[in-house]
């Protein structure tokens, strides 16, 4: 398609777009009395006015039924995160019993790690990303101190080739063959948070499968966003964060996938509490754990309903409109968007660098070379909420299901006004 950097033209693609009416489904803030552009879904998404309801009714079966509401509410509490494991599957490229939700992403990768990272004296090194996002950075560190290793030693950075911003593949097969029989564990995040890059899950997945080593992925900026396939990739185990692309509310409940062929095993290490055992026995209060036959036998505690209700009313509309729809437009609007930005390039005395490469999901990372902080400030006091990280770099994430090929032409716009005052 041969864009154009105009209004008409953007109107155009925002009236053959199959997502339009979804934009509508969702709270905007709002500068100088307009929505704001919103490129932060990567971040924090915005809130589906549906979700409003799913929260209602579950304040009003508390008020009228109270505890009664764990059986007899409209969707009773004790299960209402069931409701949540076939949508998401569809999401995340799995069968239904592989998923659950539960808790939030670090706990969760730590509650999988008691099951999945199990080092020997020989077997005991963990790859992952340079510079991974911290949090993951904290938990392996810790994680590794826990079993009497050495961080130093016992986790392995894949680095960029210097002077560029992503990885290359090979360099992470070159790397999960030359730990070899010493490599207990991959865990990387399947979209890296900083430059936007998705990596090659299937093929890491086979080498370090190859080489005997478990193989777990944080797609927390993945879900809702790219396409995954992690049954049929031999995945071990994910999870996943509900509040970037999934908009389920900050801070919200983390999703897990655990495959098939560790479900309904007794014998796999696992932190257990009363949630993860059989629902016909649950009330038994047995003293003996039996393992639900699913991924819920991860969970430890009964569901925080009042936080799923959120991730249910999301989770409504992915499932009305499927991944391939969304991934579709994802993959126009960036595509526009970068367009955008190159002519903007070309119009002013800016200078921007994209550092995130072809391989990308909804995000655009841009170094601003000589611009800095001072045009982000203009851009967010404009009504385009963005982020900044530093030294120099904003990321730009066009969620589809609420932003328009409009906003990324009056962005265009705004950031051109930007540059020219600031010169």
């Amino acid at each position: 398609m041969e864009f154009k950097n105009s209004l008409v033209f953007a109107q155009q693609l925002d009236a053959i777009d199959p997502l339009r009416k979804y934009r509508n489904e969702f709270h905007f803030p709002k500068v100088k009395g307009k929505d704001v552009i919103y490129f932060t879904g990567n971040s924090l998404g915005l809130q589906p006015k549906r979700t409003q309801k799913f929260v209602d009714d579950i304040m009003k079966d508390w008020k009228d039924l109270a505890v009664e509401g764990h059986f007899h509410a409209e969707k009773p509490w004790w299960d209402y995160h069931e409701r949540l494991a076939a949508p998401l599957a569809k999401v995340v490229g799995a069968k239904t019993p592989e998923v659950s939700v539960m808790n939030t992403l670090t706990v969760n990768l730590h509650m999988l790690m008691v099951s999945f990272y199990r080092p020997t004296q020989k077997r005991f090194k963990i790859i992952c990303e340079e510079k991974a996002f911290p949090s993951d950075q904290y938990m392996l560190n810790s994680q590794v101190e826990f079993h009497g290793f050495d961080p130093d030693t016992a986790i392995v950075e894949v680095k960029k080739r210097p002077g560029e911003n992503f990885w290359h593949t090979q360099d992470v097969l070159d790397k999960i063959n030359e730990v070899g029989e010493e490599l207990a564990l991959v865990l990387i995040g399947g979209v890296n948070y900083y430059n936007g890059q998705v990596f090659n899950m299937e093929a890491i997945t086979k080498a370090a499968k190859a080489q005997g080593a478990f193989v777990g992925w944080d797609l927390a900026h993945a879900v809702g966003n790219v396409g995954l396939n992690l049954h049929d990739w031999g995945v071990d185990f994910a999870a996943w964060c509900s509040y970037k692309y999934m908009n389920s509310g900050p801070g919200n409940a983390s999703g897990i996938f655990v495959h098939e062929k560790y479900l309904n095993n007794n014998e796999i290490p696992r932190f257990e509490g009363w949630w993860g055992t059989k629902k016909e026995t649950r009330f038994l209060m047995k003293p003996e754990f039996e393992p639900m036959e699913n991924a819920d036998a991860w969970q430890v505690s009964n569901p925080p309903v009042l936080s799923l209700a959120p991730y249910l009313a999301s989770l409504e509309m992915f499932d009305e409109m499927g991944m391939e729809t969304l991934i579709s437009k994802r993959k126009l609007i960036v595509a526009y968007l970068e367009f955008i930005l190159q002519e903007i390039d070309k119009e002013t005395d800016g200078s921007f660098e994209i550092i995130t490469p072809k391989d990308r999901g909804c995000q655009l990372s841009v170094f601003l070379h000589g611009q800095g902080k001072e045009l982000f400030n203009y851009l967010m006091e404009n009504g385009v909420i963005t982020d900044w990280r530093e030294p120099n770099v904003i990321r730009l994430a066009p969620a589809p299901f609420y932003c328009s090929f409009a906003d990324m032409y009056n962005f265009g716009q705004i950031l051109k006004s930007g540059i020219l005052a600031k010169g």
